[in-house]
């Protein structure tokens, strides 16, 4: 019997308009009446994710849990309750910052209260501070974060290769972070061994959970550490093709077709 769901919000459980689905609701109900945990697993911070939570019914609820920033932190969703936290730190954030500034990239640095944005174009700017707290910088450096807890950083450009060419630059920092991409668009640079996959185990161990008894879904390689690490690990049909070699199952259904209701049905219901 499975017993937590981790799954990815962004093109996985959300559709392209950002909303679940009815059929993926209906179905995440059913399992949560048969005690299945379904835990939202995303690279975004924790208050983003509160308007999905209040559509699942998931909102304010104790024993009900939230992995974010990449498995940097972990949070009961009652009063917000941080379980787990691991971030960078500000000596790497603010090489991260140095470096990408002499890229054609936007940047990315996140607080546990603030994310700042480095070179973002209007339209970037509006959406993500539709989500969460956002605040547009233009300094030379980060000294102003000195004593702040630093969650992750992350640059964005939209050619995917131009991004895996500065994780090749990145060499001498490797040792120090987990490098992954989202989006087709992000790469993220989280505390060494911080990842969606770490971060379901970590939730599973203090639950008292097996790992066989966990699902993971995803589309992108910031979940292939959790669908490798789960029981069963499911790639949506969207999916990019690099991570679908390592899934279990891939569904027939996409992001838009309630590829979460499919899942749920077919190794939960059944």
């Amino acid at each position: 019997m499975f017993r937590i769901i981790a799954c990815d919000l962004d093109e996985t459980l959300l559709d392209s308009n950002r909303a679940i689905s009815p059929g993926n609701l209906a179905a995440i109900r059913k399992a949560h009446d048969l005690g299945v945990k379904f835990v939202p697993a995303t690279g975004r911070g924790y208050d983003s994710v509160e308007p999905t939570l209040k559509d699942l019914g998931l909102f304010q609820k104790r024993g009900e849990y939230v992995i974010s920033y990449n498995g940097g932190a972990i949070t009961e969703n009652k009063d917000s309750r941080l379980l787990h936290f691991q971030g960078i730190s500000f000596d790497l954030a603010q090489e991260l910052y140095r470096r990408g500034r002499n890229y054609d990239v936007c940047i990315h640095i996140y607080t546990r209260e603030m994310m700042y944005l480095y070179n973002a174009e209007p339209d970037d700017y509006r959406s993500l501070s539709s989500r969460m707290n956002v605040t547009q910088i233009d300094a030379d450096n980060l000294d102003f974060l000195k004593g702040a807890d630093i969650v992750k950083a992350l640059y964005m450009n939209t050619n995917h290769e131009y991004l895996r060419g500065i994780e090749a630059d990145y060499q001498d920092l490797a040792p120090m972070m987990d490098i992954s991409y989202s989006s087709n668009r992000f790469i993220e640079f989280n505390h060494r061994g911080v990842n969606k996959g770490a971060g379901l185990l970590s939730l599973a161990r203090l639950l008292g959970v097996k790992p066989e008894e966990t699902i993971a879904i995803g589309d992108n390689f910031n979940d292939l550490s959790m669908i490798r690490a789960a029981g069963l690990g499911v790639g949506v049909r969207n999916s990019i093709e690099g991570i679908k070699k390592d899934c279990d199952y891939i569904t027939e259904a996409t992001n838009d077709e309630s590829a979460v209701a499919e899942v749920i049905e077919k190794f939960i219901l059944k």
